[in-house]
């Protein structure tokens, strides 16, 4: 039966949406369908920044190292780099730009300005090497890339060609001395944007071994974040009726990076409607994010769950004042129930929070909180309202009977147009009656509560980065000496996995796991290499079909991992 939490939830999510409330819920027609709706969101999201930048005005947005942003200043900063992209650039309605940079305010200003110029936002991993960014830039047929330092230096290495032109941004100077090589004037007119301008290109790691570039229309993403916002509000209206309710402004460290979905929408661009400060980690260090907390304010914590852990657990912690955040929200992958439990217990007033959501869902899904999850631990929670419509379909797109697993499968106005370039997989990526089906196996419970058992996906996910065992097996293979390979997960406390590969040689070589280690990290992003290389004697078992066992494989070696700190 419902929680009390959940039906509070509900009646404080009736007044929002009902009559007379802030967010209106009506439908829209799609592929055919009619689809839940938030009629008085904005249709786009340039109209959607500038009216937030408006009313938040000289309040601090963006805070990183001694620079400190208002979203009047930011706003500015973007319709300077829409009009240099537009006078300098040629950027046209539509274009790819990408953008290739860490966490840093010059990002987001970027990110902005591409969106104000009519331009696609394609976000590149920051982690990748010199191919991979190419490899995404060619995918997406980017006509230019906004790169720090960093990264434009890997895009520039030895046999690293694509056909984008590069601008270098130095993230390191003041906002407007950092833009310079993409600003122009603000009297430059920009395009009047719609839903159905695209928005944004980002890219997912699937079984292919390909990343493919995942895109949306303006519609797509404003709905998910106003999802979300919906959502937040529901909150706030339970911590006003029991007066827990801040009276400073709210503000939340952003730990993962904004080129993941996670940090773009609910965390970065819900940040407008909140009014939100936001501080940049450029790079994770628990007793950082601890003093940032404590001098920020900061109410709100988001990242993998490995980094509230970290904090939970750090030697140094009760030398910081964290009693200003509430909330310690995770997402990316499962926490493990006896952190769900500490979380709860050892923190204050502080409590965990859990989010699932895909790239090809904008963020959106189902979510997780307080009493609700340390009662359901290994649970994701109940399709978030009011837009997720949420299925457990069985192989054939039929739906299953509560409690009977099957592939977890979301439909909703928030949904991905589909992949770039890539018709066959945008295809197979949805069933006809327009589910969009996740590759995650899970189960349903008497009170709507998502339960994932499994993957169908043969992915690896650490610390909320999808790894494709594909895609490392095809770096394995690069190597001369290589005969067999198989790659897998193992199952790690702090990452939830890390990447497991067996590879069986040629008969006389002498190459070993450490050589064949710094052989990948010139080849793969470096949270791809295998944490551990098992050297087989022999070929590599085989199923009847003469495909490598890789099931046999992983339960072997797994056993065998989680033996040795024991041994």
């Amino acid at each position: 039966m419902p929680s009390a939490l959940d039906l509070r939830l509900d009646a404080a999510y009736e007044l929002i949406t009902g009559p007379g409330g802030p967010i209106q819920v009506g439908s829209i027609e799609k592929d055919g369908r009619s689809l839940p709706f938030i009629t008085n969101a904005p249709t786009n999201l340039g109209d959607y920044v500038a009216f937030f930048c408006a009313q938040h005005g000289d309040a601090i947005f963006l805070v990183e190292g001694d620079e400190r942003l208002s979203f009047k200043q930011v706003y500015a900063a973007a319709r300077k780099v829409a009009a240099g992209l537009i006078e300098t650039h040629g950027v046209a309605r539509g274009d790819r730009v990408g953008l290739a940079m860490r966490n840093a305010n010059a990002w987001c200003v970027s990110y902005l300005g591409i969106l104000l110029a009519g331009g696609c936002a394609t976000l590149l991993n920051g982690w990748w090497q010199g191919g991979e960014l190419a490899a995404g830039i060619e995918d997406a047929e980017a006509k230019l890339v906004i790169a720090d330092p960093q990264r434009a230096a890997r895009l520039a290495e030895p046999g690293v060609t694509h056909s984008a032109k590069v601008v270098t941004l130095d993230i390191t100077r003041p906002i407007d001395e950092a833009i310079a090589p993409v600003s122009g004037s603000a009297d430059t007119a920009l395009p009047a944007l719609t839903g159905d301008d695209l928005a944004t290109i980002l890219f997912t790691s699937g079984s292919t071994g390909q990343s493919k570039g995942a895109y949306s229309r303006h519609r797509s993403v404003v709905q998910a974040i106003f999802n979300y916002v919906t959502q937040t509000a529901s909150i706030v209206h339970l911590l006003t009726e029991d007066g827990q309710m801040s009276d400073i402004q709210p503000a939340t460290l952003i730990c993962t990076p904004l080129f993941h979905v996670t940090a773009e929408i609910p965390v970065f661009l819900q940040s407008f409607a909140l009014g939100r400060k936001l501080v940049l980690m450029p790079k994770w260090n628990a007793e950082e994010a601890m003093r940032l907390i404590q001098d920020e304010q900061v109410n709100y914590f988001v990242g993998v769950p490995l980094m509230s852990y970290e904090i939970l657990v750090h030697p140094n912690r009760k030398n910081y004042d964290l009693s200003t955040c509430k909330s310690y929200a995770g997402g990316g992958a499962p926490r493990p129930p006896e952190h769900v439990k500490r979380l709860a217990t050892e923190m204050g007033e502080g409590k965990p929070l859990l989010g699932y959501g895909l790239t090809e869902t904008n963020a959106v899904g189902c979510g997780i909180i307080n009493e609700n999850y340390v009662e359901k631990p290994l649970s994701t929670g109940p399709a978030s309202k009011p837009l997720v419509d949420l299925a457990i379909l069985d192989d054939n797109g039929a739906a299953l009977a509560q409690g009977q697993v099957g592939e977890v499968c979301i439909r909703s106005i928030c949904n991905f147009e589909g992949y770039w370039n890539n018709p066959a997989a945008t295809k197979a990526a949805f069933f006809d009656n327009g589910y969009f089906r996740t590759g995650d196996l899970g189960y349903l419970d008497d009170d709507g509560y998502l339960f994932i058992v499994d993957r169908k996906k043969d992915i690896i996910i650490r610390g909320g980065e999808n790894i494709s065992c594909q895609e490392v097996e095809a770096a394995i293979y690069e190597h001369a000496d290589v005969n067999e390979c198989a790659v897998f997960g193992l199952p790690d406390e702090r990452l939830g996995e890390v990447v497991g590969a067996v590879v069986w040689l040629k008969p006389d070589s002498s190459v070993d796991a450490n050589e064949l280690t710094a052989f990948l990290q010139e080849r793969l992003a470096a949270f791809k290499v295998p944490y551990r290389i098992w050297m087989a004697t022999d070929a590599l078992p085989k199923l009847g079909s003469e495909k490598i066992d890789k099931v046999s494989l992983r339960n072997k070696y797994r056993e065998e991992f989680a033996a040795q700190p024991a041994a």
